[in-house]
């Protein structure tokens, strides 16, 4: 199992807006940061802006956080850029063969451990706030202006 980079991508860029929030910040300079295309930067802006993290202005305008960092968690990033069908963390295979003892049987034995497992990583997601990332940041970049 992974989950897909958009997540990491998108606290990248949420960090990038705020550590350049007197600046222009734009889709082509958050790509310049990550190194990745921009119109991977301008989907997940455009997922962050849905679920009411940033606001976005067109052309020339740049992106902003609109709510406190320390209320922004990881797993609202993750809600809003991962793409979980039926919120299930776990896919699972389509046709277990119902001749077979195990096959008949592996939802019920599985189902609720899944369940059990997406649960523990949710809640250690909601532990996590976008603060917590920026704070870490700007204490790597002071260090390094330092040597």
């Amino acid at each position: 199992m992974q989950i897909s980079s958009r997540f990491t991508i998108a606290v990248h860029v949420l960090t990038c807006i705020d550590t350049f929030k007197n600046e222009k910040v734009t889709s082509e300079f958050l790509a310049s940061s990550v190194q990745v295309n921009p119109v991977i930067i301008r989907k997940i802006l455009s997922q962050l802006k849905a679920a009411d993290i940033i606001k976005v202005q067109r052309g020339s305008g740049g992106s902003t956080i609109i709510k406190p960092l320390n209320e922004i968690t990881f797993y609202d990033i993750y809600e809003a850029v991962e793409c979980i069908n039926n919120d299930e963390l776990f896919h699972f295979h389509e046709n277990p063969n119902q001749n077979c003892p195990v096959g008949r049987n592996i939802h019920h034995a599985l189902d609720d451990k899944l369940q059990q497992v997406q649960t523990a990583l949710e809640n250690e997601l909601k532990q996590i706030t976008l603060q917590d990332v920026i704070d870490d940041t700007r204490k790597y970049i002071e260090l390094k202006t330092l040597k």
